[in-house]
Order: structure tokens, then sequence, then C-alpha cells
């Protein structure tokens, strides 16, 4: 009897250890399955740069920009864009035997294009302007060693003209990241990019002025809510220079350039950068979310001119006039009224409609903020504030439910009874809005009707969305136009 426990008792440590064993000296973990970094800790600019900005002292400007240059030129990279419109002729008579899309042809129109980009991230994240990368089909990526890789596009927001890329590998050297909101009127900037194809080239200026809104943006689309609240420099900025580095003189970036102030298209004095800490608000949503979250306070605001002062009786011209309050939007929840002048938020005065929006757009959906308001009989109080999204929600949109909408730069809806009546169709998905990505790179554009996926009938909008995100062969669309005839557009992922 005890031979027979004992040996039971070996047996049982055998059958513990062995597997313990095995799996110490032969599993090997799968390389592939990572968990996904959060841009926290993908941008690491700063981690890379503490020792050498502890050199600096606050009240001493360097003597040349040499070592700010040498530090920034090689995070700053030269992104060239081939574009290709296609369209597709259909052959009747081969679909009339083999199905929709048999023996059509395509027809290619080529065009390139150029700006700059900043490596944010060792990894191989890009910032960029969206005009830079727009309806690109390629992206190429040349570094300062002349080095060159494919880019993709993370996702882009049209509304600030900021897009994020990746490129494939490791080690990258990031930029260090400063605070727009330091940087004074009268300091030393530095630019940084590619102008007319003359790689790396740095150029010198001064802050000329903060908040500036030059009306760049396209305003016509219901979807796109322009912020403009550019720094103003006279550093020379040239066609190519969009989307690099606007610097301090330790090396830090402190905005993307973006625009010049020019009739001929080339540099004449002045040029626009986005700030550096409503970029960090953009570049992070895309890499966490694939998309901007983005905050509404819910009003109409106009510059208090002196016009709007002596209309309303106002005590001064400080502060942003509120023309109007949208119906449940967080500002009407929160008490604010026409006629109300917001002169804070989170402490800092904001004086014009473009450092209101700034701020607002440094923001999520359900951030609080802390508003300073000057009612119409000049009472000053602070109120708090919930910022929502578009459809007054407060909740961020997960990962997974934007999925669910989204898919090559595009959101879909469902069609309605009457939409379905009025194309002669049963089933099909509306784009409802539409940035840059494949979807927009060949041509297709808000209304537009998606009905089929390689012959399949969509009758839903996550069975489209998961047709495109999850497709690594080609594709085959067949849609229905803003004119109501039916086209086909084919493309590779």
């Amino acid at each position: 009897m005890r031979s027979k426990i004992l040996t039971s008792l070996i047996f049982g440590i055998l059958g513990g250890v062995l597997p313990l064993f095995a799996y110490i000296n032969f599993y090997k973990p799968n390389p592939e399955v990572k968990k996904k970094k959060s841009s926290l800790e993908l941008i690491d600019g700063n981690q890379k740069h503490y020792a050498r900005l502890a050199n600096f002292k606050g009240a001493e400007i360097p003597v040349n920009f040499s070592e700010a240059s040498e530090n920034t030129i090689n995070s700053v990279v030269h992104v060239t864009t081939k574009v290709v419109k296609t369209t597709f002729q259909r052959d009747p008579f081969q679909e009339f035997f083999y199905g929709p899309g048999a023996g059509g042809r395509e027809f290619k129109q080529y065009g390139s294009g150029s700006g700059s980009g900043v490596i944010i991230s060792s990894e191989g994240y890009i910032v960029t302007n969206n005009h830079v990368i727009e309806d690109a089909s390629e992206i190429e990526v040349t570094l300062n060693d002349n080095s060159k890789y494919q880019a993709k596009i993370v996702g882009a927001d049209p509304s600030t003209d900021l897009a994020v890329l990746k490129i494939k590998g490791g080690d990258f050297q990031p930029i260090a990241i400063g605070n727009s909101d330091n940087l004074k009127i009268g300091e030393w900037v530095l630019a940084v990019g590619n102008p007319f194809n003359l790689t790396s080239t740095v150029t010198a200026g001064i802050v000329s002025a903060k908040a500036r809104n030059i009306n760049l943006f396209d305003r016509s689309k219901k979807d796109i809510v322009p912020i403009e609240s550019f720094i103003q420099t006279d550093a020379a900025v040239n066609p190519g220079n969009s989307g690099g580095a606007l610097v301090n003189t330790m090396g830090q970036l402190v905005g993307i350039n973006t625009a010049i102030a020019s009739q001929t298209g080339s540099y004449s004095g002045y040029s626009f950068a986005i700030p550096v800490n409503l970029v960090q608000k953009v570049m992070r949503d895309i890499i966490d979310y694939g998309m901007v979250q983005r905050g509404y306070l819910g009003v109409r605001i106009t510059d208090i001119t002196q016009e709007t002062k002596t209309k309303n009786s106002l005590p001064n011209l400080k502060g942003v006039y509120v023309a109007g309050v949208v119906e449940d939007g967080s500002a009407e929840k929160a008490g604010l009224k026409d006629g109300d002048v917001i002169l804070k938020i989170e402490g800092k005065e904001v004086n014009s409609v473009a450092k209101l929006q700034e701020e607002i757009g440094k923001r999520r959906p359900g951030d609080k903020i802390k508003v300073t308001i000057r009612n119409n009989k000049g009472s000053e109080k602070n109120i708090e504030i919930v910022l929502r999204n578009k459809e007054g929600k407060t909740k961020l949109v997960s990962k997974e439910e934007i999925k669910k909408n989204f898919a090559l730069g595009a959101t879909f809806s469902e069609l309605t009874n009457k939409e379905k009546k009025e194309n002669g169709i049963e089933k099909g998905v509306k784009i409802k809005s539409i940035t840059t990505g494949k979807l927009k790179s060949l041509g297709l554009k808000e209304g537009m009707i998606i009905t089929k996926v390689n012959n399949e009938a969509i009758d839903s909008v996550e069975k489209l969305t998961a047709k495109l995100n999850g497709s690594n062969r080609g594709i085959l669309l067949e849609i229905i136009t803003e004119d109501g005839k039916k086209d086909y557009v084919g493309f590779g992922l």
C-alpha cells in the first residue's frame, strides 16, 4: 500500500514538473502579439532630450542657432506623394454575359506633390499637414540621411489641417516637444523643412503674433469646423515647408508650419504655424483612436469690435461676444446666454475667436472647463462647462465603435427608405463624411452610395466597414454617384 502511495506521489510530482520544464525551455512568445502602445508611450522625443535641454538657462539666448538646428534637422523629413485619379469605363457587352464590372477599363491620371513632416516617435510616427498628403495614393518619406520609407496614413483632421503618418522601423530620432503657450512675441524661432525640394533647410525669424485667423481652411463643408489660431512668424517659409517644424532656440517643437501670406505663392514676409499644444491633442487622438475626439462649446461667437462694443453697450473690447447658443448644447446647459461675453477659459484670457477655438480645440468631450463670463448686466462670474461632441454626448467614442462606422478615411450612414426609393435600390450605404484616405484619393465624395463590395450586396454600415477594414486584397465597389448613375471603382489594399 505504501509503495503504491509513493509511486503515485512520484508520478504526481513529475506530472507537475515536466510541463513547467517544457514551458520554460520551449515556449517562445509570439513577437507579433504585442499590446498596442498609447500615444503617451509612443511620443518620446522629450525623454531623449532632457540632458541636452538642461544645459540651457531660460535667460540666456544662444549666440547662434547651430545646436538647435543640428538637433532638429534629423527629426524633420521630406514627404513626397503620388496622386492617381482613377476612372472606370464600363463595358455593357461584357457585363451582360459575365456580370457587373466585367470587361471594364481603368483610366488613370497621375500627379505628385511634396512637403515636410516631423518625427514625433522613435517608432516611426510622423506629423504633417493634411493638405500635404490629401488625395495621395502613395506616400514616400525621406529622412535627413537620405534613407527612404513608404508611409501609411494613420489618420487626418481637416479641421486643423493635420495628419499622422507611420513608417516601419525603429530608433528614429523624435523631436523634443515644447509649449506654445509660453511663446512670446519677439522670441526667436526657426523654421525647418524642405522648400522647393531643398532638404534640411533652416531659416530664422521671430514670433510676430499669436492666435491669428487667416481664413485659410475650406468652410463650405458642414462636417468640418475649422480651427485657426496660428503662430505668425517672419521666418522664411516657402512651398515644401508645409508640415515642417517651427522650433524655439532650444530645438523644441512649438508649431507645425502650414501657410504663407503671399500674393505669388512664395515667401514675402509672413508665415503661419499651428501651435504645438493644439498639435499634441490632435496627434494623440489620431494615434489612440484613429480620429479626433472633438469637444464643442455649443455657441456662436464673434470678435468684439468697436461697433459690437457700442451696439451692445459693452465696457471694453475684451473677450468674445456670444451671438447665440446651441439648443441643448454644452454652453446652454451651463447657463450661458445670448449677449454674454466669454473673458477667460481656465484662467487664460480669450480676446479673439481664434484664441477661444484653440483653447477648446485642445480638449475632449467630457472635459470640464472653468469659463469666466460677463453677463449683459455687467456682472462677472465663473461657471463650469462640460464639453460635448457633435452628437451632444460627453463619453469618448471607443476605437471599436469608431471601426464600426469608419473605414479608409470615411464615415457612413444607413439609407432611408426615401433615399432607396429615389435611387431605385433596395440595399446600400451612404458616405456621410470623407477625409484624407484611400476612398477620397479614388474620387469618392460625400453623399455617394456604395451598393456592393466585390459583387456582394451591402445592407448595413457594419458590413461595409468590416469588409473595408478587414480586407488585404483587391476591392471592387459598385457605387451610385451624386447624379444617380451607377459606376465601379476598383483598388488594392
